[in-house]
């Protein structure tokens, strides 16, 4: 036998290399579950296992997509392969590239708690102007050391438990030629098949969307996942591929994000202050929680409750993205996030109004804010874009205030700092002004200054005294500009990018992971009321404060007037993990672009434990409108329709 050792050796050895790395992978899941645990719930032993099996499918493809270039090498029929030298390469490669996917796996271990979905390709579009990751991953490296030494004892294993095929004297070069080649054709078929997940011509390729088959909440598609398979499979996909659920009559009587105003409409030229507090969950509220701990939560944000209780305040309100620039985008332009986020896609390039940008054509003044480094995260651009003229950043603070002694030491400027330049600024804009402000310091690694160190309630997590912190800059800022001549004839507008580090069950499910607040505050006006029949959403926030000014131009959002639209017409949507959500009325549908998977009474079940799929009559109508939404979503991004053209 040993004498035709050569004909079968590195094809021995190259399978079991690649189940060495499944093995990895594998405990690469154990570890994800581990880390995010208290992000699922009611994890049976058998619903574990349908998830692990699923993402064995999963794992497999990304195994081979990862060791393309080593099984093509290992399979090679040439016989110089039998070398020593040859074989010392190809594990070189073996042992770099399936490292690097396992820390891949690893690191999106602890993101994964801050996005709730896997990585996909657009990571590196989306921090290709931050200068500061360095700190952050070194931060991280410290909190979560035994990663660390997992991606040493993984890289460990890698090298010793590879297995190298033993350098074969070749006796009968046609018989090895012949087995090589075949052994070549067979290795491409299945490699195929398993990057695709099947083999018949009836499988698709499979994508990210397919997890949800052995799932029973969208969240849990981390779980069946792994980061190499969604960065792989979302590398140059085009996210915006138009359904055609209707046709264009039908299309537009079900919904169209054309907003016209009334014949009856007086402009009056309010000045307007958005504010999108970085990761202000509705969780941290006191005053969106009164039936918490019965009664007696207080939450994070004092300041901010007093003016819900002064201002127009919704308590079932959502964001429509989990990440910063999701919520830029639906907070000023009415864009909610489907599939990808909007700063990461080609529709970037569209023409895209905004709050500020229909104000501008009123003679507005325009600006934005937002203390890190000018051009992070894209902010600057998108906001020149949409209509805001002029942009203060962390570069226009430091020419203001020089020396630098009020940066963070990771993302920015201090939120006290950086809200009290603001208000200093405005005070200098020519009347009426359009202006916007991304606080920053409720941001990963919570940190607040050192004189406030243990002035805050901490909470159970982190973030809870940066909030605190940043609820307080708040308070500091309205302590200076409710002075202001112009204080009175301003319109401000509250919410949150996103949610982050929930803590509670019902933050932690499909419906909670969204929920922040929108809130509208105008001292001594009639924006008032605590408002429980209507829902509300980060992209009504455009449509309602052009109605509030009573704008009399047409624009598009993809939002509500909340002042106009009667209650059960009102509604949310927002995008997690290949599902489409759809908040109308008491209930939730999700869809997953082909059929609804499920509906919650969201608003009783809060834990979302009672599917009620096929059992309400309103779920046929829901869909359409969904369907109607996504339609035209998707046809205007690909045809540049988000603005009116005369």
């Amino acid at each position: 036998m040993n004498k035709y050792r050569s004909l079968y050796n590195t094809t021995l050895s190259l399978i079991s290399n690649l189940l060495l790395v499944m093995g990895c992978f594998i405990l690469c899941r154990i570890v994800f579950l581990a880390e995010n645990y208290n992000a699922f719930t009611e994890l049976t032993g058998g619903r574990l296992w349908k998830m692990f099996g699923g993402g064995f499918m999963f794992d497999t493809s990304a195994i081979l997509y990862t060791n393309l270039l080593y099984i093509f090498l290992m399979l090679l029929p040439l016989h110089y392969k039998e070398k020593g030298i040859y074989q010392k390469i190809t594990k070189g490669i073996f042992v770099a590239t399936n490292l690097i996917a396992i820390i891949a796996n690893l690191v999106d271990t602890v993101y994964f708690q801050y996005t709730h979905r896997r990585t996909t390709a657009s990571i590196v579009s989306e921090f290709k102007n931050e200068d500061n990751l360095g700190g952050i991953f070194g931060t991280e490296l410290l909190n979560h050391w035994y990663l660390t030494v997992l991606v040493v004892l993984f890289a460990y294993a890698l090298y010793k438990l590879y297995r190298k095929p033993p350098v074969a004297k070749i006796y009968n070069f046609p018989l090895y030629y012949l087995t090589h080649v075949l052994t070549l054709g067979i290795g491409i078929y299945l490699c195929i098949g398993g990057m695709r997940g099947g083999f018949t011509g009836m499988v698709r390729p499979i994508t990210i969307s397919n997890a949800n088959q052995y799932v029973d909440r969208p969240i849990e598609t981390g779980i069946v996942l792994n980061t190499p398979f969604s960065i792989y499979r979302t590398i140059g996909k085009t996210p915006f591929a138009v359904p055609e659920y209707f046709d264009r009559e039908k299309l537009e009587a079900l919904y169209t994000p054309v907003h016209l105003p009334a014949d009856t409409v007086q402009f009056r030229p309010l000045n307007v202050v958005v504010f999108i507090l970085e990761s202000f969950g509705k969780e941290n509220s006191g005053f969106l929680n009164e039936e918490l701990d019965n009664g007696t939560y207080k939450g994070f944000t004092p300041f901010l409750d007093s003016l819900m209780a002064e201002g127009l305040t919704f308590k079932y309100s959502f964001s429509n993205g989990m990440k910063s620039i999701d919520g830029m985008p639906s907070v000023l332009s009415g864009i909610p996030m489907f599939i990808e986020p909007f700063f990461l896609t080609p529709a970037s390039l569209n023409t895209i109004s905004s709050v500020g940008g229909e104000l501008k054509k009123k003679g507005y003044y325009t600006a934005f804010f937002h203390g890190a480094d000018n051009g992070s995260m894209g902010f600057e651009a998108f906001a020149r874009t949409v209509g805001y003229t002029n942009y203060f950043g962390r570069t226009e603070y430091n020419e203001a205030n020089p020396g630098n002694k009020d940066f963070d030491g990771h993302w920015g400027i201090w939120d006290e700092k950086f809200f009290q330049f603001f208000a200093d600024k405005l005070s200098t804009f020519q009347q009426p002004f359009a202006t916007a402000l991304f606080s920053l310091s409720s941001h990963h690694p919570f940190a607040v200054p050192t004189e406030y160190e243990g002035a805050f309630p901490k909470g159970n997590v982190a973030i809870r005294q940066c909030i605190g912190y940043t609820d307080h800059a708040l308070k500091l800022f309205f302590d200076k500009v409710s002075k202001e001549p112009w204080f009175d004839n301003t319109l401000f507008v509250f919410t949150a990018d996103h949610t982050n580090s929930p803590e509670r069950p019902e933050y932690q499910t499909e419906c909670g992971l969204f929920s922040v607040p929108v809130v509208f505050y105008q001292h001594g006006s009639n924006l008032k009321g605590y408002v429980k029949d209507v829902i509300a959403q980060q992209i009504d926030i455009m449509p309602t404060v052009l109605s509030h000014l009573g704008y009399d131009a047409p624009y598009i959002s993809f939002g509500c007037d909340l002042l106009t639209t009667s209650p059960e017409d009102t509604y949310a949507v927002n995008y997690i993990n290949g599902v489409y959500q759809f908040f109308k009325g008491d209930y939730l549908l999700q869809f997953d672009g082909k059929r609804a998977t499920g509906v919650f009474a969201f608003k009783t079940d809060k834990l979302l434990e009672h599917n009620l799929l096929d059992q309400l009559s309103q779920q046929s109508a829901m869909e359409d409108e969904l369907k109607a939404i996504i339609q035209q979503y998707m046809t205007r991004m690909n045809g540049d329709g988000l603005v009116i053209t005369k």
